[in-house]
């Protein structure tokens, strides 16, 4: 028998600022830090919270892939990604603020997969779909470009 799973759930965490620049975040029992640099008053242990927000796009990126890949039978593997944005600063510098801070975001996705183009093209409009992070920053009116470059299995 097959267990439903919920539709909606409540996210639980908690944070703990150890100093001005560092947070330690709980979730589900395991703990991140994000952090400044030294440079920013920081201990550098962790990303920043802006780094933060991006990795998390990559990471939501690879996972949602992956479901999609698996729900349609093929095969992805491998999945590297390199991100790049445009982040205007201005508002964390306190001088002015931004109802953006992110104007552009590209990221170059590097796979190996058994995908047809149409497959290929299918998983990507999926992708865009399905991420929530990647609908929260477009609903936000931030342009996300994927390239995605695929290599055989």
């Amino acid at each position: 028998m097959a267990i439903k799973q919920k539709t909606t759930v409540k996210m639980a965490l908690q944070g703990s600022g150890e100093t001005h620049a560092r947070m330690v975040v709980q979730a589900r029992g395991v703990q991140g830090i994000i952090d400044e640099p030294e440079a920013r008053g920081g201990t550098d242990l962790g990303l920043t919270p802006t780094e933060t927000i991006m990795s998390a796009l990559m990471g939501c990126t690879n996972v949602i892939s992956s479901r999609i890949a698996h729900k349609m039978g093929i095969t992805l593997e491998a999945m590297n990604i390199s991100l790049s944005a445009d982040f205007n600063r201005l508002g964390t510098m306190l001088e002015e603020e931004l109802d953006q801070p992110f104007s552009n975001i590209v990221m170059d996705i590097s796979v190996a997969t058994d995908a047809t183009p149409a497959q290929l093209a299918a998983l990507q409009s999926d992708l865009a779909k399905f991420c929530p992070i990647a609908k929260v920053l477009r609903g936000s009116g931030v342009s996300i470009t994927e390239n995605w470059t695929t290599r055989p299995l």
